[in-house]
C-alpha cells in the first residue's frame, strides 16, 4: 500500500420524508450523473423524536434493477414481500435484497426499548446484464457477522474481506466492502481498497480524520454526521480524535460505468426499460413467480 485516498467531497445529509411518513437523513440519491457508481442511495433513519408520532413505514412498493441493503442498529424492521418472504430485521441484522427483474416488498420500522429506530439503507446498482435476473435475499443475523478487534478498533464485516475474514454477504456484482468501524480515541484504521473502486464513509458518531496523520497541519477533521467521498488510491486510513471515539460505515465497490435512468424505486439503463417496468406494474406482470 502506498497511496492513501484523500477526501474528494464532504456531503451534509439532508432531511427528507419517505414512504408513509418516515423521516430520513439522506446523503445521496439516484441520479443520472451516477457520481457514486455503483452506489445509488444512502439513508440514515432519523425518525426519533416521540412528538413526531408513530412511524408508518414503507408499505408494499416495487423495486427493479437494484439491490437494497438494510442495516439496523437499534429498533426493528418487519418485512414481507410478493414472493412470500417475511421476517424481522433486528439490532445488528442485515438484509441484502437483490430486486433483479422485480419484487414488491414492505418494510415497517418499529422503535426499540429506548424509543428510537436507528439504522441505514444503502442502494447498490446492478449491471445491465443482471437487472432482469431473479430476485433473491441474503438475510444476515447479527450472530453470523464477524467482529474484529484490532489496534483500538472494532470492525463488523457485512461484505468484503479484512485480514482474511470474509463477511457473510457474497456473490454481489459490485464486489463491495460494507463494514461498520468503531475507533477508540486516537486509534487508527487502515483498509485496502482496489484502485478504481468508489469509496465512501458515513461518519455517524464522534470525529476524526481520514488520509493524513493528525500531526500534519493540513489534516481535516470530520465530525458526525457527514458522508465522505474519497478520491482514488489503494487504501483508506482513518484516525480518531484524541478525545472522542470515531464511528463510520465504510463502503467501497467496483463501478459498472454504464448509463442509468432512475425513476422512483427503479434504476434501469434506458428510458424504454423504465417504461416497460411501469407497463408491467399496470398489467400485473411485474412479479414473476
Amino acid at each position: 500500500m502506498n497511496q492513501s485516498r484523500k477526501i474528494k467531497t464532504i456531503i451534509e445529509p439532508q432531511y427528507v420524508m419517505e414512504g408513509a411518513g418516515v423521516k430520513l437523513r439522506r446523503s445521496i440519491s439516484p441520479n443520472a450523473s451516477n457520481l457514486f457508481d455503483p452506489f445509488l442511495l444512502f439513508d440514515h433513519f432519523a425518525f426519533n423524536d416521540p412528538i413526531e408520532g408513530p412511524i408508518r413505514g414503507f408499505p408494499m412498493h416495487p423495486h427493479r434493477g437494484i439491490e437494497t441493503v438494510t442495516y439496523i442498529l437499534e429498533g426493528t424492521v418487519n418485512h414481507r414481500d410478493s414472493l412470500g418472504n417475511s421476517g424481522t430485521i433486528g439490532p445488528g441484522d442485515v438484509q441484502w435484497m437483490t430486486s433483479g427483474r422485480g419484487i414488491l416488498h414492505e418494510e415497517m420500522p418499529r422503535r426499540g426499548p429506548s424509543g428510537v429506530i436507528y439504522g441505514f439503507q444503502l442502494w447498490v446498482n446492478l449491471p445491465a446484464a443482471l437487472k432482469m435476473s431473479p430476485p433473491r435475499y441474503q438475510g444476515v443475523n447479527v450472530g453470523v457477522i464477524p467482529n474484529l478487534e484490532q489496534n483500538g478498533g472494532k470492525i463488523r464485516i457485512v461484505a468484503g474481506e479484512i485480514n482474511g475474514v470474509q463477511g457473510p454477504v457474497t456473490q454481489i456484482s459490485a464486489n463491495p466492502i460494507y463494514i461498520d468501524v468503531t475507533l477508540a480515541p486516537s486509534a487508527e484504521f487502515v483498509q485496502e481498497i482496489p484502485f478504481g473502486h468508489t469509496a465512501l464513509a458515513y461518519v455517524f458518531d464522534g470525529n476524526g480524520i481520514f488520509g493524513e496523520k493528525r500531526s500534519y497541519t493540513h489534516a481535516e477533521e470530520i465530525s458526525a454526521v457527514k458522508l465522505v467521498h474519497f478520491g482514488d488510491g489503494d487504501h483508506i486510513r482513518a484516525e480518531a480524535s484524541p478525545d472522542s471515539p470515531f464511528r463510520f460505515m465504510l463502503m467501497a465497490g467496483a463501478p459498472f460505468r454504464e448509463p442509468i435512468v432512475p425513476y422512483g424505486p427503479f434504476v434501469m439503463n434506458t428510458v424504454e426499460e423504465i417504461q416497460q417496468a411501469l407497463m408491467d406494474l399496470r398489467n400485473g406482470t411485474f412479479v414473476q413467480q
